[in-house]
């Protein structure tokens, strides 16, 4: 990611809002394994499973989700070339090219946070979120599917 490292969050925060998350889903407190990849997991699939019901997921919860997912795309293609913006919870920069130093970045990548954990995922394609206008993408390396799922 460009030399910065990944965002790591605290896993007693992670597992009270993923909890927090369990419980406006009426479902058990989390029970598995409680190292901070396991965790973030967890959140991805409970917020997905918030989503499936039609409901909101806790806004702590997602946004983990949302930056463990973005953190695992600028690891897996490191760069500065595209901005993946996921309004409000997070944004980074990855890709490897010629890095942009000013202003608004020449490819940008932008969508909400289901159509990214869905794309991340591997649950929704890259072509279809695009067509669907589920996802804006613009300058010619802002094309993620060969990125896609991160999971």
């Amino acid at each position: 990611m460009g030399g910065v490292p990944p965002h790591k969050p605290d896993p007693d925060k992670v597992r009270a809002a993923l909890d927090e998350q369990l419980t406006a889903l009426d479902e058990p407190p989390y029970d598995g394994p409680g190292h901070l990849d396991a965790l973030l997991g967890a959140c991805v699939a409970v917020v997905l499973r918030a989503y499936g019901r039609g409901l909101r997921p806790e806004r702590d919860t997602a946004r983990l989700a949302v930056r463990h997912l973005l953190d695992r795309l600028a690891t897996a293609a490191p760069g500065r070339t595209v901005e993946v913006r996921v309004p409000p919870y997070a944004a980074v920069q990855c890709v490897a090219g010629p890095r942009h130093t000013r202003g608004t970045p020449p490819n940008v990548v932008e969508t909400d946070a289901r159509t990214w954990l869905e794309l991340a995922t591997g649950r929704l394609d890259w072509a279809e979120a695009v067509a669907d206008g589920r996802v804006a993408a613009s300058g010619a390396r802002a094309d993620l599917s060969e990125h896609l799922p991160v999971t």
